[in-house]
């Protein structure tokens, strides 16, 4: 069963890389499930000993301002009016979300949410790969740069040889010899 009631490329847009990990903000997840923010943060408030700070953590200001500028930049921002620092959520605390969040509609966003981090992770490990093998044949085309390197100062060698004009050997006198020479 198909569970996408969220255009793919939406979720994208929404999953931003914040300390080193990719995070969704309450706000953006808050109009996912279709419940107001504060509605969503009261829940995890209530719920705290479910969301340790690699689940969830509060944005700072600088981080608030680079993701503003971002969403300006891209498209109409949502996320002026706030008057708190918006929440966090890794990709366990998403899953974590599901927990506390009973609607039908916050579980289908869920799987679908979680199916994007999967697909987005699987796709770096591709590309980590890729970038591995590129690695592996560049140290191999450097080996066989020296080679052929090797190989070309052998033939100029060799032709070095080939085209030096060889000293004649002293040639045998041919015809009549004297006894005493």
């Amino acid at each position: 069963m198909n569970t996408s009631i969220i255009p793919d490329e939406v979720l994208k847009n929404r999953i931003f890389f914040i300390r080193d990990q990719k995070v969704m903000l309450d706000h953006d997840l808050a109009l996912l499930y279709e419940v107001e923010t504060k509605a969503l943060k009261q829940a995890v408030k209530r719920n705290m000993e479910r969301f340790p700070e690699d689940f969830m953590f509060e944005m700072t200001r600088k981080e608030f301002a680079q993701i503003k500028n971002e969403l300006s930049n891209t498209e109409k921002d949502n996320h002026g009016g706030q008057r708190y620092l918006p929440y966090c959520f890794t990709e366990p605390g998403i899953a974590m979300l599901s927990s506390i969040l009973k609607s039908d509609r916050a579980i289908q966003v869920n799987i679908q949410i979680i199916r994007m981090f999967i697909r987005m992770r699987q796709l770096l490990n591709e590309k980590h790969e890729l970038v591995i093998e590129i690695e592996r044949i560049k140290k191999e085309l450097h080996h066989q740069g020296k080679n052929i390197e090797l190989v070309f100062q052998y033939l100029d060698e060799l032709a070095l040889k080939i085209t030096e004009p060889k000293p004649n050997p002293p040639r045998k006198q041919i015809g009549y010899k004297p006894d005493n020479y």
